[in-house]
């Protein structure tokens, strides 16, 4: 495999990381765009044990994702007291401080960087994605999910079925912290340095797009939507000039045409049905 695929591949994992960290709180009704102040505190976090502490790679990335969860609950439990568009900017001042911590914090590098000694080859970036990917479509076939969905589709009537509204709430955005946090421990140890410049705003962003492109009704969606960001511009590579307005273009008349999403519970069905139009 060519170096350039490689670092495309890896490319891809990490979006496809970032945008199951986006995934699960979207899939309780909340948009968290502080995304990326939580993968700051897993590549810190990780860089920093094993830097500093001597541990292995592993041990220094359970910590990390740890780190953003604890983290995650802790700050998410007052921050979800907001709805809409007050919850999307709270969490987007909430990733701009974290980010701002790291960019003064002299211990870690400041705004000048940390090198990272310890090297996370390619296969270990691909085999922890597939790691996240099997266990968000683990959690997808539980109960959870299904408090998940409720939670998103009404919550007043969720609340008087018994579900603990809150409680779903903060665990959804605990968990999307753990991925997030998991995924930046990995980046840092892929790329053997980080900056507080990389978690910036649109680390926070893109994976929304991810998720609200590919579909937030089924955990494909996230899926599609990284591959396609990630791979459509490589593809486009060719029309150096107009690569990228022919991909803006074409994602603003695509969501025009289904806003949905390109993966839905309606495509599956379809799927399921039999050739005479009956179902499975």
């Amino acid at each position: 495999m060519s170096g350039y695929l490689t670092g495309v591949l890896v490319t891809l994992c990490f979006n496809i990381i970032a945008a199951y960290a986006v995934y699960l709180p979207m899939a309780a009704g909340q948009l968290n765009l502080g995304i990326a102040g939580f993968m700051a505190i897993g590549a810190y976090a990780a860089a920093f044990l094993t830097n500093e502490m001597g541990w292995s790679i592993w041990p220094a990335v359970a910590v990390g994702s740890a780190s953003s969860c604890i983290i995650g609950l802790v700050i998410g439990i007052p921050v979800l007291r907001t709805h809409g568009i007050y919850l999307a900017m709270a969490t987007f001042a909430l990733g701009q401080v974290i980010a701002a911590v790291f960019l003064n914090l002299e211990v870690v590098g400041g705004a000048a960087g940390y090198p990272v000694a310890s090297y996370a080859a390619p296969a270990v970036i691909f085999m922890a994605t597939a790691g996240v990917m099997l266990f968000v479509m683990l959690l997808s076939t539980t109960r959870f999910a299904l408090y998940l969905t409720s939670v998103k589709s009404d919550s007043t009537v969720s609340d008087l079925m018994g579900i603990s509204v809150r409680s779903i709430q903060a665990a959804a955005f605990a968990i999307g912290a753990a991925i997030a946090g998991f995924g930046g421990a990995l980046y840092g140890h892929s790329y053997n340095f980080i900056e507080a410049q990389h978690f910036n705003v649109m680390l926070s962003v893109f994976p929304v797009l991810f998720v609200l492109f590919g579909g937030t009704q089924t955990v494909f969606g996230p899926l599609v939507g990284a591959m396609f960001f990630t791979l459509a511009p490589e593809l486009l590579r060719a029309s150096a000039e107009w690569r990228y307005a022919i991909f803006a273009f074409f994602i603003i008349v695509f969501m025009a045409v289904r806003p949905q999403g390109l993966i839905t519970t309606s495509l599956f069905a379809a799927f399921r049905k039999r050739p005479n139009g009956g179902k499975v």
